[in-house]
């Protein structure tokens, strides 16, 4: 977990000050200096639009750490709350709720997607985002019921009803608490989960129209593999979406306590 913390730090902090860093600006054409290789100007080399890699690479981050934070910051609240709800009250509420994330379960994720983001001639960051979180919510309500659920038998919960205790205080001050631990290990993958779903949609030319996003950087990397010298581009945003990966799953195995051993 530790080295998987380290590895999610770094992508946030290059989020965070990458743009500082970048010694070019990743959107400014230098057509007299494509394809160019590795050198001390151009640390990871330029693309076929002459643009330094290491600029896009590092402004590309923070527009990654942009767009899942935000996605994940929506949908966990809204997924949360819906979850919450539902496990408590059941009934009609419960009913119409799983109906609703049956629904979006079964229809595949990254097609709905593709077909709410293809309405937009040119989708910007805001799209990207609202697209994700129309089905982004669903992990994060199933977790959430099943949870409360299983904690509205334990005594303490009857011990507050007892007291005379609201529902929604009871939700408030009982249930959300001891769902912070289920939560987080959904909210870490999360992260990583929709780095890929973005990447995959700007490969296809319908994520956030910037030359720079690591999958619009996949794009031009696997067009030009024919391109001597420049074939290992595409290596540049795989590496990139590879340590993410890598560094939520160290992450959310080491928060879920079934997977240290602990149940």
């Amino acid at each position: 977990m530790k080295i998987g913390t380290i590895m999610f730090a770094v992508f946030v902090v290059l989020g965070v000050v990458g743009p500082w860093l970048a010694p070019f600006d990743p959107e400014h054409v230098d057509l007299a200096h494509r394809f160019l290789a590795s050198s001390s100007t151009h640390w990871l080399g330029t693309d076929s639009n002459g643009i330094d890699t290491l600029s896009e690479l590092l402004w590309g981050a923070r527009e990654a750490l942009v767009i899942s934070a935000s996605v994940v910051a929506i949908s966990a609240t809204i997924g949360l709350a819906i979850g919450t709800l539902a496990g408590w009250y059941r009934g009609v509420v419960d009913e119409l709720a799983m109906r609703l994330v049956d629904i979006l379960m079964a229809f595949p994720g990254i097609l709905l997607n593709i077909a709410i983001v293809a309405t937009v001639r040119r989708p910007g960051i805001g799209v990207v985002i609202f697209a994700l979180c129309v089905n982004g919510w669903v992990g994060y309500a199933r977790v959430a019921r099943g949870q409360i659920l299983a904690l509205r038998e334990r005594d303490f919960i009857s011990a507050a009803l007892a007291l005379g205790a609201s529902g929604p205080r009871i939700m408030v001050r009982h249930l959300l608490p001891n769902l912070l631990g289920p939560a987080l290990v959904q909210i870490t993958f999360g992260f990583g989960a929709v780095i890929a779903i973005e990447a995959s949609l700007s490969f296809l030319g319908l994520g956030p129209q910037l030359d720079y996003t690591w999958g619009a950087m996949l794009a031009q990397g696997t067009a030009f593999l024919w391109k001597t010298g420049f074939r290992t581009y595409v290596l540049v945003p795989g590496l990139a979406i590879a340590w993410v990966m890598i560094a939520v799953n160290l992450v959310g195995d080491g928060l879920d306590p079934r997977r240290r051993g602990m149940v």
